[in-house]
C-alpha cells in the first residue's frame, strides 16, 4: 500500500483525533486564530490606545481584567493583537521555509550526482551559524518589517527541509510507481508533482507544525531585541518594554510569556499528533 492510499484512510483522522493534546492544541490555535482575526469586531481596542490607568493589576477593573501596563495600554488588546503578529509570522514563515526546501531539497534529491553535494554543501553553511543570529543580522540588514522578519526566519529554517525533502526524493525515485512513471515517458517535473510529492507528505506536514513552533519563538526573540515590525503589536515586544518593571508590574512579562509558551506547545502538540497518527499501524503496536 503506497502512502497516498495510506492518507485516503478514515484511520489517520481517527488516530488523530484520538490525541487528545492534538486536539486540544488545534482547538486553542484555532481559538486565538478566531480572536486575533475578529478583534476589531469584538469590540477590542487598539493596543496602542491609552485607555485605562496606568499599571493597573489584573482583576482590579472589569474593563480591563488583565490589567494596563505603564502607558495605560490594555493587555488583553496586546494580547490578542500581538497574537495576530505570531500566527501570521509563523504561518507565512514555515510555508516559505517549505517552498525553499521543496525547491532545493527536491531538486537535491532528484538529480544527485554534483547538484546534490553542491545544495548540501550549501545547506550544511547555513546550519553552521546559529539560526537565533543569522535572522537578527538578516532582519537588520533588510530593516524590521513583516517581510523581512518571514524572510530572515525562511532563510535560517530551510535546510532541515532541504535535507528532508531529499532523503524522501532519494528513497521515492527507486519505487517500482515512479521508474513506471519515467518508463511511460512522463517529464520529470510530472514525477515529482505527480508521484513523489503526494507520497512525500506525512513527513512534511509535521516538520511544517514544528517549524511554525520555531518560527512563533523567532519572532518573540526578534521583536524583544526591538526587530520586529515597528507598526504591529507583539508578544516579544510586550516582554520587551516590562523588562524593567519585574517587580511592580509582574504581570506585563508574564501575560504574553505563558502565551508565547501556551502557543508554542500547542503547534507542537498538534506536530505530535500529526507524527502518531501518520505511523504505519504495524509501528504503533497494532493501536486503531
Amino acid at each position: 500500500m503506497s502512502q497516498a492510499e495510506f492518507f485516503a484512510q478514515p484511520s489517520v483522522l481517527r488516530r488523530f483525533v484520538g490525541q487528545r493534546s492534538a486536539v486540544l492544541g488545534g482547538l486553542f490555535l484555532l481559538l486565538l486564530t478566531v480572536l486575533a482575526v475578529a478583534a476589531p469586531w469584538l469590540g477590542i481596542d487598539s493596543p496602542w490606545s491609552m485607555t485605562a490607568k496606568p499599571l493597573l493589576p489584573p482583576f482590579a477593573d472589569s474593563s480591563h481584567w488583565l490589567g494596563s501596563d505603564m502607558l495605560g495600554r490594555d493587555i488583553v488588546s496586546g494580547l490578542v493583537y500581538g497574537a495576530r503578529m505570531s500566527l501570521a509570522v509563523g504561518a507565512l514563515s514555515t510555508l516559505a521555509t517549505l517552498l525553499v526546501g521543496l525547491i532545493i531539497g527536491g531538486l537535491a534529491g532528484y538529480a544527485g550526482g554534483w547538484v546534490d553535494e553542491v545544495l548540501m554543501r550549501l545547506a550544511e553553511f547555513f546550519q553552521i551559524i546559529p539560526q537565533l543570529v543569522l535572522a537578527v543580522i538578516l532582519v537588520a540588514v533588510l530593516e524590521p518589517s513583516l517581510t523581512s522578519v518571514v524572510v530572515g526566519i525562511a532563510l535560517v529554517a530551510w535546510p532541515p527541509v532541504a535535507r528532508l525533502v531529499r532523503s524522501e526524493f532519494l528513497t521515492l525515485r527507486q519505487r517500482e510507481f515512479v521508474q513506471a512513471a519515467q518508463v511511460l515517458g512522463q517529464k520529470p517535473l510530472a514525477i515529482i508533482f505527480r508521484q513523489i510529492l503526494p507520497n512525500a507528505l506525512s513527513p512534511l506536514l509535521v516538520t511544517m507544525s514544528f517549524i511554525m513552533g520555531t518560527a512563533i519563538l523567532t519572532e518573540a526573540a526578534l521583536a524583544f531585541l526591538g526587530l520586529g515590525d515597528p507598526d504591529a503589536m507583539s508578544w516579544g515586544y510586550m516582554i520587551n518594554a516590562s523588562r524593567n518593571m519585574l517587580r511592580q508590574a509582574w504581570w506585563m512579562s508574564l501575560l504574553p510569556g505563558l502565551a508565547i509558551m501556551f502557543c508554542v506547545l500547542a503547534v507542537n502538540r498538534i506536530g505530535e499528533g500529526l507524527r502518531i497518527a501518520f505511523e504505519p499501524l504495524g509501528r504503533q503496536g497494532g493501536r486503531p
